[in-house]
């Protein structure tokens, strides 16, 4: 795809949702991959949301994404992590 097809136009504000089975240490684990991929992350923008039966929880990120290889590495980086079920 060409730089003049692109579906997003960078920089721009990209969610993530990340699904995972509750862990003490699940939410430093996705913290600490989205904050190497994206530093500029804006914590007070992350919502953190428990499943019905407490099993599950998902976060959820605003990232300032620069460019599609950024979106792409954290995505698989972040799929990758023990303990995480889906990323959205």
């Amino acid at each position: 795809m060409s730089p003049n097809n692109a579906l997003l136009k960078f920089p721009t504000d990209y969610p993530i949702k990340v699904v995972g089975r509750k862990d003490s240490a699940l939410r430093s684990r996705i913290d600490a991959i989205v904050q190497t991929h994206a530093p500029d992350v804006d914590q007070t923008r992350t919502v953190e949301r428990p499943s019905g039966n407490g099993k599950f929880i998902a976060i959820s990120y605003i990232v300032v994404a620069r460019s599609r290889e950024q979106v792409i590495a954290l995505v698989t980086e972040l799929a990758a992590c023990d303990g995480v079920v889906m990323v959205i």
